[in-house]
């Protein structure tokens, strides 16, 4: 603070061109704050002779110093300024000399003297901290209020849970769609906190681009250090690098961290400041506040902004870990990244492949499959990314054979031709990916006896996208008790159509999943619906040994949100109950209190896709 006061005068000593733009008062702190007043001195009651009246002067005479009634001018001596009989004021140590000061950016001599503003945007323009989000109610969104009468504990806990990936696409779906809502804070929960939360949840999922979409509805002067944390993730995941400079430029001090510094520097170089730019990247560098890989980057990134921009040399010798920061800058310049570092980066960073649109084509296209698998891509943008890998002229003809494939899918003359492409695109293994690409092309398919052994595929190829409604057209083919069947079973729309245990039965006789997986989901989907009696379920329930009814906190709070009719409180805690990698770590139970809470919700299409899926990929 002593630093501080004393710049007004120090500047003026140094230099006569630079100013302050709000001086400080030169006037003694006696006169900010004066004493109070000695009580009058008690004076005898003769009466004092008065002076004569002054005679009028011309007009436009100014009257004399020293004049009746007109006060003598005081001059103040300048703190800081040594002058006659003052004494010197030393200046900090670390303080810049005239020559660095001359050589500062405006940028750091704001920074210096501490003199940037709070907020970016006045304040007529400032937003709201109510209603955060991005998809009002009327476009599909939860109601705004739905979260607000809820114990902020609760929402925390459940929001703070959420680490990583949800294990159905349709869960993932609609969790997505619940945090990107515009609703209310919980009552007790500080709005920027309530957006920081829901950022983290949709970065820990692999949504950055929606995260990065939350954030941008807060100004960016109401930012605390968590929800700089959660947008600095969803930038970088999404590749967009700059969109956290205005935080980093109004916010300087948040972060100490050598990836905060170095986004500063970029930020100066794209704003005009390059000497900044190259000072901080140096002394980055030169301390090593940051790894050297990092800063690297950074100085070609920053370097771009300029004209010339010196040439950076990227060595990945000795890097052992892919961060996000060496991954979006090496994705944004287009540097390739080593073998050893891109077969061992974790799945986030594939997620982010499928949607930066600097990413080699390629490497897009190999990651749109678990994209299209989480729920992240759309069955209509993966047929877009394939059409671009069909007509691209850079790649090689053996590389653009999964995009012949499913334009083959789509227009092939003969419907067996159609079958036999997409059966080659879905391969072995887990092949949910690819019939969420083939989606629209399976709903083209003729309802035919002769394609019944692969109704199931093409039932659950329709399914991923939605398609229940031309999926219900295979009712009258497949088999009951069939694995088609099952998922016709738990997706037709009429929800007082009861189905018989012993259809249930037969389908479990007819199950080769481990630990008959899928025919408990289909007892857990159909019981959540409302689709077996209660003595169907209680003999399902005992051959299948599980128990539906067992009571856990997490059961208890999702059954009772849907008791009061609560779908935002219903979504997130079904959102947590989902939790996990892979169909293997979801149980019969779970998926039954999930079912049961979203229908009772009135959110019976998502209950009923999320079901089949289950049983599709169980």
């Amino acid at each position: 603070m002593k630093r501080f006061m004393l710049l007004g005068g120090a500047i003026l000593a140094l230099s006569s061109s630079l100013a302050l733009a709000q001086p400080e008062s030169l006037l003694p702190d006696i006169f900010d704050d004066p004493p109070p007043e000695p009580a009058p001195t008690p004076t005898p009651r003769a009466t004092a002779a008065r002076p004569a009246p002054a005679a009028p002067s011309a007009p436009g005479a100014r009257p004399a110093p020293g004049s009746p009634g007109v006060s003598a001018p005081v001059v103040q001596q300048v703190p800081g300024i040594a002058g006659e009989g003052a004494s010197t004021v030393a200046l900090p140590a670390d303080f810049p000399s005239l020559e660095e000061l001359e050589n500062m950016e405006p940028g750091e001599i704001n920074e210096l003297l501490g003199l940037r503003p709070k907020f970016d945007v006045p304040p007529a323009a400032r937003r709201a901290m109510s209603g955060i989000g991005v998809i009002a109610r009327s476009e599909g969104g939860l109601p705004s209020r739905t979260l607000s009468g809820q114990p902020a504990g609760l929402v925390r806990a459940a929001l703070q849970g959420m680490r990583g990936p949800v294990v159905s696409r349709w869960g993932h779906i609609l969790l997505r769609r619940a945090l990107a809502s515009r609703m209310d804070a919980p009552q007790g929960m500080n709005p920027v906190e309530f957006t920081a939360l829901r950022a983290a949840a949709l970065n820990n999922m692999g949504e950055p681009q929606v995260a990065r979409a939350l954030v941008q509805d807060v100004d960016t002067g109401n930012y605390d250090r968590a929800l700089i944390d959660a947008a600095f993730d969803a930038y970088l995941a999404s590749g967009d690098v700059l969109g956290m400079c205005p935080a980093a430029r109004l916010l300087p001090t948040a972060r100490e961290d050598g990836e905060w510094i170095l986004i500063r520097a970029i930020c100066d170089a794209y704003l005009g400041e390059a000497r900044s730019a190259e000072r901080r990247l140096a002394r980055a560098l030169g301390t090593g506040e940051a790894p050297a890989i990092d800063v690297r980057l950074a100085q070609r990134f920053a370097g771009a902004a300029g004209d010339a921009g010196r040439a950076v040399n990227i060595e990945w010798d000795g890097v052992d870990e892919l961060t996000p920061w060496r991954f979006s800058l090496a994705r944004a310049l287009g540097v390739e990244l080593p073998d050893n570092l891109r077969d061992a980066m974790p799945a986030r960073f594939d997620l982010a492949d499928a949607l930066i649109p600097a990413t080699p084509l390629l490497d897009r296209v190999e990651a749109a499959d678990l994209a299209a698998q989480r729920g992240v891509m759309s069955s209509a943008a993966m047929v877009g990314l394939y059409s671009q890998l069909y007509s691209s002229d850079v790649v090689d003809a053996g590389d653009r054979n999964p995009g012949i494939l499913l334009r083959e899918a789509y227009v092939a003359s003969d419907p067996a031709a159609r079958l036999v492409a997409m059966r080659n695109l879905w391969g072995d293994g887990d092949a949910y990916g690819r019939q969420v690409l083939t989606a629209f092309a399976a709903a083209r398919m003729p309802v035919s006896d002769s394609f019944e052994d692969d109704a199931a595929d093409i039932i659950a190829s329709m399914l991923a996208a939605g398609l229940d409604r031309n999926a219900m057209r295979w009712g009258d083919v497949v088999s009951e008790g069939s694995a088609a069947w099952g998922l016709l079973a738990l997706a037709q729309e009429s929800g007082d159509t009861q189905v018989s245990s012993g259809a249930v039965e037969s389908y479990v006789d007819g199950d080769t999943s481990e630990d008959y997986r899928k025919s408990r989901f289909l007892l857990a989907g159909l019981a959540g619906l409302g689709r077996l009696d209660s003595d169907a379920i209680s003999d399902l329930s005992d051959s299948l040994e599980i128990d539906l009814n067992r009571s856990s906190v997490w059961s208890a709070r999702i059954d009772k949100a849907a008791q009061y009719g609560n779908p935002g409180l219903v979504a997130l805690l079904a959102g947590l109950g989902m939790q996990g990698d892979g169909w293997d770590r979801m149980t019969a139970r779970h998926l039954y209190h999930i079912v049961k809470a979203l229908n009772d919700v009135g959110m019976g299409a998502e209950a009923r896709m999320i079901a089949a899926e289950a049983v599709a990929r169980g």
